[in-house]
């Protein structure tokens, strides 16, 4: 936990495993940033009756630390931390792993995400470095520009794909993802419950069809695949 207790400066980081927990522990602002390690992918709550949920380690551990309750009893009067970051690795594991967490909110605390308490993270996917110069690049596009703007024409140049937020030491993670004067966090919002609600329930459900129909008609569509 973090030693600040006005909830108005206090930020819950949800890290994926235990490796990147410890790395965050290390290198985040103890006064004001609290780490909870999710071992493993949480449950699909989609799919999930409400005993085997609340009965789930990890959701149970993230509930207790948030400390407003959820579904009917969620009082954010009661909120812990102003701001609840998701931050998961850069890859396709850890987007699996957010769809997950942001579905558990959607479904059972959707007025934190309302009221503007859900963050994502923004973890670089590379590190660029020539001796003694380095620069962070979060998508292929900015890897590209700083091929161009940073590195043209030199040689022995290092591009390191992170796969994972654990390869980073702590003054790293700090320097790129935690850092609130340079950081880059996503606000989670709802333009449209209803909309989102329809989507939530096509992709996370338990009735196959609908899904197998939606990947079929854009699987032609997708970019950046992570295999």
């Amino acid at each position: 936990d973090c030693s600040e207790k006005n909830p108005e400066f206090c930020e819950l980081y949800l890290v994926e495993g235990d490796s990147a927990g410890g790395t965050a522990k290390m290198g985040r602002d103890r006064r004001t940033q609290a780490i909870l390690p999710l071992r493993g992918k949480i449950l699909n709550v989609e799919k999930a009756r409400a005993d085997k949920m609340l009965a789930h380690e990890e959701i149970r551990a993230m509930v207790t630390a948030i400390g407003a309750g959820l579904d009917e009893d969620l009082d954010l009067g009661k909120l812990r931390y102003h701001r609840v970051i998701i931050m998961t690795d850069a890859d396709v594991d850890g987007s699996h792993i957010r769809t997950l967490l942001m579905t558990f909110f959607f479904r059972h605390m959707q007025e934190l995400i309302q009221n503007g308490n859900l963050y994502i993270a923004q973890p670089p996917l590379y590190k660029i470095s020539s001796g003694k110069s380095e620069h962070y690049a979060y998508n292929e596009s900015q890897r590209e520009d700083v091929m161009l703007k940073k590195f043209s024409g030199k040689r022995n140049v290092n591009v390191q794909r992170y796969k994972g937020l654990g390869e980073m030491n702590a003054d790293q993670l700090w320097d790129t993802t935690m850092d609130p004067e340079v950081r880059t966090l996503l606000q989670v919002s709802i333009n449209d419950a209803s909309t989102a609600d329809n989507i939530f329930s096509l992709l996370m459900g338990d009735v196959v069809e609908p899904r197998r129909n939606f990947i079929q008609a854009n699987a032609l569509e997708v970019k950046n695949l992570d295999v």
